[in-house]
């Protein structure tokens, strides 16, 4: 996928800073969440270096016919008005059950309290709402794509 011409200025700066990008490994820009409020919270705390994972319903990836984020791969992260805020490098990808995902995850999503309780108790409502966009119900078991990422552009806090 090519960078969007709207964030191709973004791209260069991100690509100057740090010596050079491959453009091929650009995946996607996307804001997190499913509102702009909880777009600008989330890329916030991408921003100060707490938020290091995300986690998606796998339905939603197969109802879109959007393959899987894979290792290596650069996303533009943006605000919920679309302003182009950080790039980030997925580390890793995994699908579980929302029931088995662990508190280590849920801690790296640097959301709330960090704790395990807080993530299910907002996840289960994210992923209904989710869900339902693509004509499913929110299940304790149901797939979930967990996608742990590391800050590229700007450094944390900066």
């Amino acid at each position: 996928m090519a960078v969007p011409e709207a964030l191709r200025d973004f791209w260069n700066a991100f690509a100057r800073a740090c010596g050079g990008a491959d453009e091929a490994q650009f995946c996607e820009a996307f804001a997190f969440g499913d509102s702009p409020a909880l777009a600008d919270e989330l890329a916030a705390l991408v921003l100060q270096g707490t938020k290091r994972a995300t986690a998606s319903a796998l339905w939603t990836y197969q109802a879109e016919a959007k393959p899987l984020p894979r290792p290596g791969q650069l996303s533009i992260v943006t605000s919920g008005a679309g302003v182009p805020l950080c790039v980030i490098q997925t580390l890793a990808v995994e699908v579980l059950p929302f029931d088995q995902i662990g508190a280590d995850f849920a801690a790296s999503e640097g959301e709330g309290d960090g704790s395990l309780a807080f993530w299910r108790e907002a996840h289960t409502q994210f992923f209904s709402r989710e869900c339902a966009q693509v004509g499913r119900v929110f299940q304790p078991d149901m797939p979930v794509v967990c996608e742990r990422f590391r800050l590229r552009y700007p450094p944390a806090g900066g």
